[in-house]
């Protein structure tokens, strides 16, 4: 009775167990109905009881397998390999009882045979073909006949066991490929899109080391401005609008050398001890706060929409770092004010940023951020790979879309940290 594999897993094939035991299940009430009902539809005279014990203890080994898999739903090759010789051995074991290599049934025995060939490796599969011919080489001389006194009769039944023989295999082997086939396909699919987070992960982690490498580098002209600065600003000639000027250029400093300072631990990931869990509307107002003092000029409105309990958030840098990304996008198109909103339901929460500049270019849109474009494209480009990555890496998702009535969105979905710890307790 053989299985059919659903998943796989390098070069051997992981098989659905639950599909397998229901498959197995309805054979053996397939096997049961028909042995019980031969001598009287057919007129065959069967050994009834050996025939049903071997049923029963084949069914025995099914619901055996159903209590022992549990919640599980594949298993590897070896075991698989001895499963598929328990069937052969039953089928060996019925059709012994029902006639041998006459029994037009005996193709069945090559089922378990395209199983192993698509599931399991070639040593595997070479020991359950040899299985299957030797049975099949003994049931040619080693069986019990059975006892049909009509010649024309015996023709008939037995042009009409191969018809049979013939749908139930060609049923199951097609139903089997497509199997494998759609698994294949899903592997596929699997396998592309970990080679794209790889690679993905790749750029991030170079463009963690250059920012190491400015990091260091940008720690002496930073300071040389910085005294530059304190000079003018003694300057008695100097009128107020230049005061000013020289007042927000020390702010702006500042900033830059607090960013510097904590490059080290935003460039990682920090540990989950030490994330805080927020209030994510505070954190949201913070963020946009500390936004807003690196680029005075811009403006920013924030709308907190959901209903019900404000959602909390366990931020980390890299976070903050992929929101201010997307903020200066925005910043960048020269769209205006920018709208920046909360919402929430029961299991993630979405951040909304809102421009009204020309919106994102057919290319940001196919890309989708994962791959770094052209400085050019006015500021689309490593500043969404970093936001992407950042927030794929929290379990999030970041759309990206051009409204009908005009400007760009971008929205930041995000697992809600209240939600997990409510699942986890």
């Amino acid at each position: 009775m053989p299985a059919f594999p659903t998943a796989n897993d390098g070069a051997n094939l992981y098989l659905d167990q639950r599909r397998r035991i229901l498959l197995r299940w309805w054979l053996l009430l397939a096997a049961a109905i028909a042995v019980s009902s031969a001598p009287t539809l057919l007129g065959l005279a069967l050994p009834l009881p050996p025939l049903l014990a071997v049923l029963g203890a084949l069914g025995g080994f099914n619901a055996w397998l159903q209590w022992r898999s549990g919640a599980s739903a594949s298993v590897g090759p070896a075991e698989l390999f001895g499963q598929l010789c328990v069937d052969l051995a039953a089928l060996a074991v019925l059709l012994y009882l029902s006639g041998g290599a006459a029994n037009p049934l005996i193709s069945l025995l090559l089922i378990p045979v395209a199983v192993a060939a698509l599931s399991l490796p070639g040593r595997l599969t070479a020991a359950v073909t040899l299985l299957a011919v030797l049975a099949y080489s003994l049931l040619t001389w080693l069986y019990l006949p059975l006892s049909i006194a009509d010649v024309e009769r015996a023709a008939r039944l037995h042009l009409a066991g191969m018809w049979l023989t013939f749908v139930v295999s060609a049923t199951m082997i097609a139903w089997f490929v497509a199997r494998m086939t759609a698994s294949i396909r899903e592997r596929d699919r699997h396998l592309a899109a970990a080679r794209e987070q790889a690679l993905r992960d790749e750029r991030v982690v170079a463009l963690g080391a250059l920012a190491a490498g400015a990091a260091h580098e940008l720690g002496t002209p930073l300071a040389t401005i910085a005294v530059l600065v304190g000079e003018l600003e003694h300057e008695p000639t100097l009128d107020a609008d230049a005061r000013a000027d020289l007042a927000l250029m020390r702010e702006q400093l500042a900033l830059c050398k607090g960013i510097i300072s904590g490059m080290a631990e935003r460039s990682g990931a920090a540990r989950a001890e030490q994330i805080q869990v927020q209030d994510a509307a505070a954190w949201l107002r913070g963020v946009v706060a500390r936004w807003q003092a690196m680029r005075p000029r811009s403006s920013a409105v924030i709308d907190v929409a959901g209903a019900g309990a404000l959602p909390r958030l366990a931020p980390d840098p890299a976070l903050e770092q992929a929101l201010a990304n997307l903020l200066n996008n925005a910043a960048d198109a020269d769209g205006g004010e920018i709208r920046v909103a909360l919402d929430w339901d029961r299991g993630q929460l979405a951040i909304d940023i809102r421009d009204r500049g020309p919106g994102y270019s057919a290319d940001v849109l196919r890309r989708g951020g994962r791959e770094p474009l052209p400085a050019s494209r006015g500021g689309a480009g490593i500043g969404l790979l970093l936001a992407f990555s950042a927030i794929e890496r929290r379990g999030g998702c970041i759309e990206l879309d051009n409204p009908p009535d005009g400007g760009a969105w971008a929205r930041i979905r995000l697992p809600r940290a209240d939600q997990q710890e409510t699942a986890g307790s």
